[in-house]
């Protein structure tokens, strides 16, 4: 009778040292290391995952909503990211800490300074340069103190993830202006390109075949998208309501 402590001929086992040397290696884009203790930092650090809440909320927003102006948003985050990447791999400037667990040791320029800034550029350009026309309403007032809150929020994550690199020793002061100067720029530059270059393409290009497969579409000129899907949607309920009632009642 075989013991069951004894191992098949063939079944392979690691033994305690060799899972110890084996080298794991984590996925550092989320890791965010902070003074142990340190309400402070560690708060700093689950606010300079920020960049990836407004990416992931883009993701979704793409899926559902299908707009073109979303997408094109998104890809410009895409572009200012990749020049952010051979900005890095060209000045090579390294970080104020080295650490063993980090997705680029290069920090000229901060990539979530230049990211959150680049986002809030564009968040605030498009609000008074695409919105400005649209205070007609009786709501007109509610929907500047709306506006004003939004820019608020997302110029105050700016400055903590911008605050929090720098406290947490991710990047020098410098590295970090840096790379606002350089999102803030590009928020710019691409919102000209897409309110001033692009846009008036968006009707012909949701004619597309592609766009109609992909279910793509331009709400360029519909000033209050949320309100308007919801009055939409409320009148095809009616509508769609009182049908089912009259086939009913026959």
């Amino acid at each position: 009778m075989s013991s069951p402590d004894l191992l098949l001929p063939n079944e392979p086992s690691l033994s305690v040292d060799e899972n110890v040397a084996i080298d794991w290696q984590p996925i550092t884009l989320t890791l965010v290391e902070y003074p142990k203790g340190d309400f402070v930092g560690k708060l700093l650090a689950w606010i300079s995952l920020a960049p990836l809440g407004i990416g992931a909320g883009f993701v979704a927003l793409i899926l559902f909503r299908r707009d073109l102006h979303t997408i094109v948003f998104f890809l410009g985050m895409l572009v200012n990211e990749c020049l952010n990447i051979l900005l890095k791999h060209w000045i090579q400037e390294p970080r104020p800490v080295s650490r063993a667990q980090i997705w680029t040791e290069y920090g000229m320029p901060s990539s979530h300074s230049q990211f959150m800034c680049f986002f809030s550029t564009y968040v605030l350009l498009f609000i008074f340069i695409r919105l400005h026309h649209i205070n007609n309403s009786n709501s007109a007032r509610f929907e500047r103190l709306v506006r004003l809150l939004v820019l608020a929020i997302c110029w105050t994550a700016a400055f903590l993830v911008c605050f929090g690199r720098i406290y947490l020793l991710y990047h020098t002061l410098s590295q970090v202006l840096i790379g606002a100067l350089v999102g803030t720029v590009m928020g710019a530059l691409w919102f000209l390109l897409t309110h001033f270059v692009l846009t008036p393409y968006f009707p012909m290009v949701v004619l597309w075949r592609v766009s109609e497969l992909f279910l793509l579409r331009d709400t360029t000129l519909i000033p209050n998208i949320l309100w308007f899907e919801y009055t939409v949607t409320r009148h095809e309920a009616r509508a769609r309501s009182r049908k089912l009632v009259s086939m009913k009642s026959q």
